[in-house]
């Protein structure tokens, strides 16, 4: 009497199979990660389309050539902070409109963020509608 199974299990893998798929993540991985660009370069600034009209703002306008204004009247940098408070007044609700040249160095409007940030105030960076 034979009582052997007619089936046999092969215990042995084929890793064939296992292989391809790692070769085609492989490739799937390295086509996207060449389709990733670098936020940093060749920046556009945006437009904008709308209006916002704010009877409690005041207005901060730098020129090319770094000169501060405050809603027309013309401030040094070294008055700039106490001038902009005194503009803003005690209670610190009006909001400041940012307004730079699209020639003026980035260090003069960043200027303009610190005193707000340190001071807790709002801003606006103003931007050319369309």
């Amino acid at each position: 009497m034979n009582l052997r199974g007619r089936n046999k299990v092969d215990p042995s893998f084929n890793m064939s199979s296992m292989t391809d798929i790692v070769f085609l993540l492989l490739i799937f991985f390295m086509l996207t990660s060449t389709l990733v660009t670098v936020s940093a370069i060749d920046v556009l600034l945006p437009k904008a389309g709308g209006k916002t009209e704010n009877s409690k703002s005041v207005a901060v306008s730098i020129t090319g050539a770094s000169q501060f204004y405050i809603d027309k009247t013309k401030v040094t940098a070294s008055q700039l902070e106490s001038a902009l408070l005194q503009s803003v007044g005690a209670d610190k609700k009006k909001t400041i409109v940012i307004r730079g040249d699209q020639n003026v160095a980035y260090k003069s409007v960043m200027k303009v963020i610190d005193i707000a940030n340190k001071n807790k105030l709002k801003m606006i960076l103003a931007v050319k509608g369309k």
